[in-house]
């Protein structure tokens, strides 16, 4: 059940991407310079073929939270990245026929109160894919254990991108996720 007030709907993210950036940067901690750089990414990823976002919205409107995502292209600098890892794994399949979750980030504030669970479960409910992949930083976080109870799974570890400091995994689940 969402917090009293909030309501989860479609986002049209190349309009409010500076207001769902500020609720990564907190959410994520990153910096200005970071933000210019998604800020871009996010803007061309919303002109890839089924990119959708959703938002969650407080009372006023305000965005609490977001995530968006497209089917997975192998041509997409996150698939040529993870491709080696998930081969090594036996995984590479999993490329195909998947609904990229590109970002999923809910206020600290509101962390905790199946927001990011509503936002993963109403989008991937519209994927025509069979199965959802996403990566998130590599160590025992709130998001894994989130991502584990709707049946994502370890494809990968330790997925070094040219960008992070930090090694990512690779999840994957079918779909479609299980609802409460």
């Amino acid at each position: 059940m969402l917090p009293s007030g909030v309501r989860i709907g479609p986002l049209d993210l190349a309009a409010r991407v500076d207001e769902a950036l500020r609720v990564q940067a907190v959410a994520f901690g990153l910096s200005e310079e970071e933000v210019g750089i998604r800020r871009y990414i996010v803007q061309r990823h919303m002109t890839c073929r089924g990119a959708r976002a959703l938002g969650a919205f407080a009372e006023d409107g305000a965005l609490t939270g977001f995530v968006y995502g497209m089917p997975n292209d192998r041509t997409h600098w996150w698939s040529t990245i993870v491709e080696p890892y998930l081969r090594a794994g036996g995984h590479e399949h999993w490329l195909d026929g998947s609904f990229v979750i590109t970002e999923l980030h809910v206020h600290p504030g509101l962390q905790g109160h199946g927001i990011g669970r509503a936002l993963i479960t109403e989008i991937t409910d519209s994927a025509a894919e069979p199965r959802s992949i996403l990566s998130a930083i590599d160590t025992e976080s709130p998001a894994r254990g989130l991502y584990r109870t709707l049946g994502y799974t370890d494809l990968a570890r330790q997925v070094h991108f040219p960008s992070a400091s930090l090694p990512y995994a690779v999840m994957g689940a079918p779909l479609p996720l299980p609802r409460p």
